[in-house]
């Protein structure tokens, strides 16, 4: 199957100048193998074609359900995964067309943090040699002193002591290792990073104090954030913009704002009645969706969500996939009967 054609504008980010993360069109197909001779039989289509863009000291939300290919989008990203097409640039440069040593550079300034905090640093490292790792891999101390005081400094930076730099991870709560995966995010001074369902793992009270050290971090040092999650109610006190995603497309992207407060896709709106409310004087109709959701391998034609949708009338839903279109400031749905 070809690839779904480019949608003729991006959802761009407020500023005016040039974003500092361009994605256009982006797909990743993983192949399935089966046969006496392992032949690739069929696909999985994780992400389809998504398309975006992020401005300098932004923060994107991307949101959507269990299997929507919002944590392999942000991986295709920074080449973690090699995307099967598409275009992915990075303050002017091609992150997808970039080699080794080109690729190398880009890493500097292009970081993931990752789910699980345990499971993403090595158990049989310290603290600080964790931290340390990429300071030395990119040459970034000089001497043995101003290596140490750089690790100390950026513990200190996420709220960490700075004998804690001796200890393993296993020593430490959720919330204190997803502390150190930050600092270890950190440690090369980076512009952008992937925070991949960076606080699903933890308490809700922690959750609130990682996200408050995240915002915190983002004005001191002018980072952007592509913040993945499926809890909405998090991405909204983090975002400036939240992209909805389903199947491997993105159906909505519009300020925080516009988003909560007016959904245009049937997909967000359904969403958006699942938040609690804390006030129980207020009444939210729940939408619930219907059925399951489809197989990745072999998608719905046409939009993909008209399987599941409460008003899917139109031929074309079944048909014709529906492409961005902007519906007002910054608001950008993919749906032939809204926007």
């Amino acid at each position: 199957m070809n690839a779904p054609a480019p949608n003729p504008k991006l959802p761009a980010a407020k500023r005016l100048d040039l974003p500092l993360l361009k994605v256009e069109n982006l797909v990743k197909r993983f192949p399935i193998k089966g046969g006496l001779f392992s032949r690739v039989v069929d696909h999985v289509h994780a992400v389809d074609g998504v398309s975006f863009e992020l401005a300098a000291g932004e923060t994107l939300g991307v949101v959507g359900e269990s299997g929507c290919g919002k944590s392999t989008t942000g991986r295709c990203v920074l080449r973690l995964i090699e995307p099967t097409s598409g275009e992915v640039t990075f303050a002017g440069r091609s992150v997808t067309g970039a080699g080794k040593t080109e690729l190398r550079a880009l890493a500097r300034d292009m970081q993931i943090i990752f789910q699980d905090p345990y499971a993403s640093l090595n158990p049989r490292m310290t603290v600080g040699a964790i931290i340390g790792e990429a300071l030395t891999i990119h040459k970034l101390t000089k001497t043995p002193g101003e290596y140490h005081e750089r690790i100390v400094q950026l513990l200190e930076t996420v709220g960490l002591a700075a004998d804690h730099m001796r200890r393993f991870p296993h020593e430490f709560s959720g919330g204190q290792r997803q502390r150190i995966g930050i600092a270890r995010a950190l440690a090369v001074r980076p512009k952008l990073i992937v925070c991949d369902e960076a606080v699903s793992a933890l308490d809700v009270s922690i959750q609130a104090q990682v996200i408050n050290l995240l915002e915190d971090l983002r004005s001191q040092f002018d980072l952007s954030y592509v913040f993945i999650a499926h809890d909405l109610s998090v991405v909204e006190h983090i975002s400036h913009r939240v992209a909805v995603m389903y199947l491997g497309r993105i159906v909505e992207i519009a300020p925080s704002k516009a988003l909560y407060t007016n959904p245009l896709h049937p997909y967000t709106e359904a969403l958006m009645s699942a938040v609690p409310i804390p006030d129980p004087s207020i009444k939210r109709k729940r939408i619930p969706l219907q059925g399951d959701v489809p197989s990745p391998i072999h998608p719905p034609q046409g939009c993909h969500f008209h399987t599941r949708c409460p008003i899917a009338k139109h031929p074309l839903c079944s048909t014709e996939q529906p492409m961005l279109k902007q519906s007002g400031e910054g608001h950008w749905v993919a749906c032939h009967l809204r926007g």
